[in-house]
């Protein structure tokens, strides 16, 4: 059995060419993975010992779509989950109790007074938003 191991010339096993490596003459070019330097199985779209890719994808090119994904907003805040919810439900009353001076208008004093008690209402509730984003975050 030892000699049969003694007359194999490589024939079964190679080492594998590195990607960036040219083949010399007589030797076919071996794809190797980027990553673990295995060589590629015939056809295999990525790598059989480490997973890796055969052909890496383009990196995505960013786009300002990506600053209104909710992940990407909560690790710029670094805010959690139930924070960053809070959070934006405080901007929402504050942009309500801004907007309601636009949508009624006063024309008495006691038209004025009631847009006023509108808005102190809408603030009360940012400011309780607010608060529960503080208590949340802990």
């Amino acid at each position: 059995m030892a000699e049969v191991i003694q007359n194999a010339e490589h024939e079964f096993w190679r080492a594998p060419v590195t990607a960036g490596a040219q083949p010399t003459t007589g030797q076919t070019f071996v794809e190797a993975c980027d990553r673990c330097s295995t060589e590629f199985v015939v056809g295999a779209a990525f790598c059989h010992v480490c997973g890796a890719s055969r052909h890496p994808q383009p990196a995505p090119s960013r786009s300002w779509t990506r600053c209104l994904e909710f992940h990407f907003i909560q690790e710029r805040l670094g805010l959690p989950t139930g924070s960053l919810i809070a959070f934006f439900v405080g901007i929402g009353f504050l942009l309500a109790a801004a907007v309601t001076g636009f949508i009624f208008s006063a024309s008495t004093v006691l038209d004025w007074q009631a847009v006023q008690v509108w808005r102190i209402e809408w603030l009360l509730a940012a400011v309780a938003a607010f608060v529960a984003g503080i208590l949340l975050e802990r």
